[in-house]
């Protein structure tokens, strides 16, 4: 039987705002458990909450960026559920009229093919918080310091037909929340999470089967591994004439599998109704033109503009463009180096990528930074050292701090390109080499490599590439 996955994704977005979405705590990450939760995140009586004003200007700038419908009234609702984690015995979220509406999402797959997502709705909400499992043996704790963290719950159409469809989908919201800053991203953290909603049907049908939803992945290949994992659990479910069973799942990445953690609840469960607390919320026009002047350069238009004007390949501006610190690194590189965008773009996502990758480090902990980086373009720029020598000079630089500069002049690693000088190593090597030379020039041209490698041998690699090789087949052909 041939089998048709379907796949929505629940993304939550946490607002990078100094304080929560409904009190004056702060969001900082890493404090001491229950130090950042006051009186209204506990859910003390008498309490009431408040509404940030910037969590609802990002929520904006998201429609704008999705080119998603605004709700110009928007209304808070409870969802009343029980919890440890949470202190009220319900969330403060938004069900029927969301700040967010439709909206949608091109996404570049794997073979370079464009797929548009639909997005059903993007609304506020607040965090609950942690229970924490691992800190004593036989007990939970409950640490309230996320509670009441703003979020934005980003809802997609079940457009998605593959597990690489939805990391791309997953990938591409991750880039646009970094893009307009209202988002960190850091999946680590849990800033950045999904929720995957997946469900199978034999090709053809027209009506959706039964879902499960995977909750809180927090890494992209852990995503991608899930929703494979849970298409083949439903699939030997339905081929052995069982029936898949609406329910809530987790992801085990030690154990590559997916496990029950609940049924699956409706909205009707959780008793929906107005935040008597919370008036609603009113958008003006005005308000929305000021927040669409504060936009930056996303990254379809960036990406565009990259290829236009330096003429990059577009794999190379779509890797680059994908996140918003790598593009300025790039353009802050090329503009100090004075290089070729393709030098830039190969050293920044070749080179520099492999090195952090190594070390696990992001870009912003890099140990050579944009102004030093540009000083190593600049020296192969002007042929003051080749590629192979500038890769030596970046791991020098990579673990002392020094400038490109500083290493090729302690080292003496500054190319050769006096002509005289690499004609006198070329005619060395001919004179030593006579029974190569004759078989070079009776057809064996493959022994060019041989001669460039002798005489970058005995220049220590520091001849310049370009006029070797040029110089080298001018005295062969001789």
């Amino acid at each position: 039987m041939q089998w048709e996955t379907v796949i929505g994704l629940e993304i939550h977005a946490q607002l990078a705002t100094k304080s929560k979405i409904f009190s004056a705590s702060s969001t900082d990450f890493g404090a001491e458990p229950n130090t950042q939760a006051n009186a209204v995140d506990l859910g003390m009586p008498g309490v009431l909450p408040v509404l940030n004003r910037e969590a609802v200007h990002m929520a904006i700038k998201f429609a704008l960026a999705t080119d998603a419908d605004i709700g110009y009234r928007s209304v808070f609702a409870r969802k009343n559920y029980f919890y440890p984690d949470l202190p009220k015995g319900y969330q403060i979220s938004q069900m029927s009229l969301p700040i967010v509406g439709r909206g949608s999402v091109d996404v570049t797959l794997d073979d370079g093919a464009v797929k548009k997502v639909g997005l059903t709705r993007a609304h506020l909400e607040e965090d609950a918080g942690k229970s924490v499992h691992d800190a004593w043996q036989g007990q939970t704790g409950v640490d309230l310091n996320r509670a009441g963290t703003p979020l934005l719950e980003i809802v997609s159409e079940p457009d998605m037909r593959s597990a690489k469809e939805a990391v791309a989908y997953a990938r591409k919201i991750h880039s646009i929340v970094r893009y307009i800053e209202i988002c960190d991203g850091n999946m680590q953290e849990g800033s950045f999470r999904c929720d995957a909603n997946v469900s199978v049907r034999l090709s053809g049908e027209k009506e959706f089967g039964t879902r499960a939803e995977i909750k809180n992945v927090n890494s992209f290949r852990f995503l991608e591994r899930a929703i494979n994992f849970e298409v083949e659990r439903q699939i030997d479910i339905l081929e052995s004439g069982g029936e898949v069973i609406q329910e809530t799942r987790l992801y085990d990445a030690d154990k590559d599998e997916t496990r029950s953690m609940r049924s699956k609840e409706e909205a009707n469960d959780y008793r929906y109704f107005p935040d008597p607390d919370l008036l609603p919320v009113v958008v003006e026009q005005s308000l929305v033109e000021q927040l669409k002047q504060t936009l930056p350069e996303l990254p379809e238009a960036r990406k565009a503009r990259l290829m236009q004007e330096l003429k990059l390949p577009e794999y190379d501006a779509a890797v680059i463009t994908a996140d918003k610190a790598t593009a300025d690194f790039f353009e802050s590189a090329l503009d100090a180096s004075g290089c070729t965008a393709k030098l830039a773009s190969t050293w920044v996502t070749g080179e520099l990528f492999s090195r952090l990758n190594k070390d696990g480090l992001d870009l912003s902990e890099s140990p050579v930074d944009v102004e030093r980086f540009s000083g190593l373009l600049a020296r192969m720029h002007d042929n003051t050292i080749s590629g192979k020598i500038a890769k030596q000079v970046l791991d020098q630089m990579w673990g002392s701090g020094s400038t490109a500069d500083e290493v090729i002049d302690q080292e003496g690693l500054r190319q050769i390109s006096d002509s005289s000088e690499i004609e006198k190593m070329i005619d060395d090597v001919i004179a030593t080499n006579p029974s190569q030379v004759e078989e070079y020039r009776a057809g064996k041209e493959k022994l060019l490599a041989y001669f460039v490698g002798q005489v970058m041998k005995a220049s220590r690699g520091k001849a310049n590439p370009g006029q070797l090789n040029e110089l080298l087949k001018q005295k062969l052909n001789s």
